[in-house]
C-alpha cells in the first residue's frame, strides 16, 4: 500500500530514534543511580511494601514476580545497555521484526520501573517517555520506510502534549490570562537553573511577551502539525525553539527534551530517501491494529482535554499507552524551602551547633548558584519543593528521610551534594524549619554576591531522634 508510508521521513526517524534512545539512557541511568535510598528494600518507599499490596493487574512491573536491590541495579544498568545500543543504531542492523522487539524492551524495562515507582516516579514525562516510545516500537527501522500512521500518533502526542499544557493555564491561574505569570515563576519553580535569576530579572514588558508567545506555540500552533509541508516542519520548529528556551530558564528534568524528541518527527529534512523495501504484510496489519487500539484509548484523553475539570499528568490504563499531560497550571507566588539541618549536641537548643544538609539542585545556601542537572532528574531534590509547599506532599517519606539522615544511611548520603557530618558520626538530632527564598537584585547580588536571599518562617519539623540507637544501613 503505497499511502501506508513515507519514505521523505527516514531521516526524522532517524533523528527522532537516536535522540528517545538517549532519554532512555538518562532515565534509566537516574533510576540506577538513585534507587537504592528511595524505592530500594531499605528505601523510602520500598518496593517490596508496594507490590504487597497493589495487584499486578493494576501496576505491571516484572518486580511483582521478584525484587531484590541487585535484581533492580542489573536491570536499570541493562536498559542503560539496551539504550546505548539502541544510540548506535543496532535496530538498523537486525530485520524489522528483531528491531521492533529492541525497541520493545526499554519500554518494558521502563514500564517496570515507573509502576513500582510511586510518588518519585509520579512527574508526566515518565508517561510521556513510555508513551513515546511504545509508538517507537512501530516505526520500523532501514527495511522499511516510516509508516504515515506512527508518524501521526507521533504528532497526535506532541499536539496533547503542548495544546494540555496550554489549556490548563489558560482555565487554571489567572496569571496566565492576565501575562503575568512569568513575573514569578522563574523564581518559584520547582529547580532553578543558571540562567534563572537572568530569566527572572528581564524587564516586565519582556515577561508579558513570552507569555503571550506561550500561548501562541501551546494552543495555535500545535494545529499547524496536521498541515502540509513545510508548514509542519515551520509548527515543531517554533515548538522546539520555545523549548530550547525552557531549557535555559531551569531544570525540567527531560520533559522539554522528549518535547523537541517528538517536534524532530514532524520535521521535513530536505534529504532524498534511501532504496528500501515494500512493507510486509504482518507488519502492516501489526501496525494498523496497534494505531486503531491508540486512537480509541484516546477517547478519554480527549474527554479530559475537552473538560473544565482538566486534570494534568493523568495515566488512563496500567500500560500508560495513551496519556493526558499539562503543566504549571498554577504558578507560586512565593518561594519555600525546607532546610534540614543535624546537630551532635546531647540537647537540642536553638543556639546548638545546627548544621545544614546541602542538596544537588534544591536552593540551600544563599551564595550557591544554581547549577544545570536537566535532563538528570534529581528526583529527592523535586519533592522536596512539593514538601515546601504543604507537608502532606511528602507525609509518605519525609520521616524516612529524616531516619535516614539520623542513621548516615550512606545510599541517602549520596543523594544530597554534602552531608555536615563524618561518616561515623551521625547526628544526634535532626530537624526541619521552612524558609522563604527570593532572588536578590542586581544590587544585592553586587554587594553580597549572593543570587538568593532568605528569610525565615516557621519550624517545618521540630528536633527528632531516633527512638533508639540503630546500626547504620552501609
Amino acid at each position: 500500500m503505497d499511502w501506508f508510508v513515507a519514505p521523505e521521513y527516514w531521516l526524522s526517524r532517524l533523528v527522532f530514534q537516536r535522540a528517545l534512545a538517549a532519554v532512555y539512557l538518562v532515565a534509566f541511568l537516574a533510576a540506577a543511580l538513585q534507587f537504592r535510598a528511595l524505592i530500594g528494600e531499605r528505601g523510602m518507599l520500598p518496593v517490596p511494601r508496594f507490590v504487597a499490596r497493589v495487584r499486578f493487574a493494576q501496576a505491571p512491573s516484572v518486580f511483582h514476580l521478584r525484587y531484590s536491590d541487585r535484581f533492580f541495579a542489573a536491570w536499570s544498568w541493562a536498559g542503560c545497555a539496551v539504550s546505548a545500543a539502541l544510540i548506535a543504531g543496532l535496530d538498523s542492523r537486525v530485520p524489522l521484526w528483531a528491531g521492533m522487539l529492541l525497541w520493545l524492551l526499554p519500554w518494558a524495562m521502563y514500564l517496570s520501573i515507573v509502576n513500582v515507582g510511586q510518588t518519585w516516579y509520579s512527574f508526566g514525562w515518565e508517561s510521556l517517555l513510555l508513551e513515546a516510545g511504545f509508538l517507537a516500537v512501530f516505526l520500523g527501522n532501514d527495511a522499511v520506510a516510516p509508516p504515515v500512521v506512527v508518524l501521526f500518533l507521533l504528532r497526535w502526542l506532541l499536539f496533547r502534549v503542548e495544546f494540555g499544557a496550554g489549556l490548563i493555564k489558560i482555565r487554571g491561574d489567572a496569571c496566565w490570562r492576565k501575562l503575568t505569570c512569568l513575573d514569578h515563576h522563574h523564581e518559584t519553580q520547582p529547580m532553578p537553573g543558571p540562567l534563572s535569576w537572568f530569566f527572572h530579572r528581564l524587564p516586565k514588558p519582556l515577561h508579558r511577551v513570552e507569555v503571550a508567545a506561550n500561548h501562541v506555540t501551546q494552543l495555535i500552533v500545535p494545529v499547524l502539525l496536521f498541515t502540509p509541508q513545510p508548514i509542519a516542519t515551520a509548527a515543531a520548529s517554533v515548538m522546539i525553539v520555545t523549548q530550547l528556551w525552557l531549557v535555559l530558564s531551569g531544570n525540567f528534568s527531560w520533559l522539554n527534551w522528549i518535547t523537541i524528541v517528538l517536534a524532530l518527527s514532524a520535521v521535513g529534512f530536505p534529504a532524498a530517501p534511501p532504496a528500501t523495501a515494500a512493507a510486509p504484510a504482518w507488519y502492516e496489519a501489526v501496525v494498523l491494529a496497534v494505531g486503531a487500539g491508540l486512537l480509541a484509548l484516546s477517547y478519554r484523553p480527549v474527554r479530559n482535554l475537552l473538560s473544565r475539570r482538566q486534570v494534568m499528568n493523568r495515566s488512563f490504563d496500567p500500560l500508560r499507552l495513551v496519556n493526558t499531560y499539562g503543566a504549571f497550571g498554577s504558578v507560586s507566588r512565593t518561594r519555600y524551602e525546607v532546610v534540614i539541618e543535624g546537630t551532635a549536641d546531647e540537647v537540642p537548643r536553638e543556639d546548638s551547633d545546627w548544621r545544614e544538609y546541602e542538596f544537588k539542585g534544591k536552593p540551600g545556601d544563599p551564595r550557591r548558584w544554581p547549577r544545570q542537572f536537566a535532563p538528570y532528574h534529581l528526583r529527592l531534590d523535586w519533592l522536596m519543593w512539593f514538601a515546601a509547599l504543604s507537608p502532606a506532599y511528602a507525609a509518605a517519606w519525609f520521616g524516612g528521610l529524616v531516619e535516614r539522615l539520623l542513621e548516615n544511611d550512606r545510599d541517602t548520603l549520596r543523594l544530597l551534594r554534602r552531608s555536615p557530618f563524618p561518616a561515623d558520626a551521625p547526628p544526634r538530632y535532626v530537624r526541619a524549619r521552612l524558609f522563604r527564598y527570593r532572588f536578590t537584585t542586581w544590587r544585592e547580588l553586587k554587594e553580597s554576591g549572593a543570587c538568593w536571599e532568605r528569610t525565615y518562617v516557621r519550624e517545618y519539623m521540630p528536633p527528632t531522634r531516633l527512638a533508639a540507637p540503630a546500626a547504620h544501613r552501609r
